[in-house]
């Protein structure tokens, strides 16, 4: 019986900089946020970096969506509004690189 090997060596990709802006947003709501919904906030950060969701980019997109709006019902930190808006922007330009063939 052959098994499968692990590839040696793989691609950084868009991908991983989306899955690190979104770590880098979840440290930052752990140590910055002190709203009574962080906990709330952390199970959709921890959903929208979830495998379902990498393979469902638009799901991500509700996550995140989802996020923001309960992290724009209170004050947020200016470290918390950088990732934020980091992971915004990187998922918006994930989808951009989907739709013109350059990732699949």
């Amino acid at each position: 019986m052959a098994f499968n090997k692990e590839p040696d060596g793989y691609v950084k990709t868009i991908f991983s900089d989306l899955q690190g802006s979104w770590q880098n947003l979840r440290h930052a709501v752990v140590e910055h946020a002190d709203s009574p919904d962080r906990e709330r906030v952390l199970l959709h950060i921890d959903e929208g970096m979830s495998w379902e969701s990498v393979r469902n980019l638009l799901y991500m997109r509700q996550c995140l969506l989802l996020v923001r709006n309960l992290l724009i019902q209170g004050e947020v930190s200016d470290e918390v509004a950088f990732w934020l808006e980091d992971v915004s922007r990187l998922l918006d330009e994930t989808l951009q690189a989907l739709r013109e063939g350059e990732i699949n």
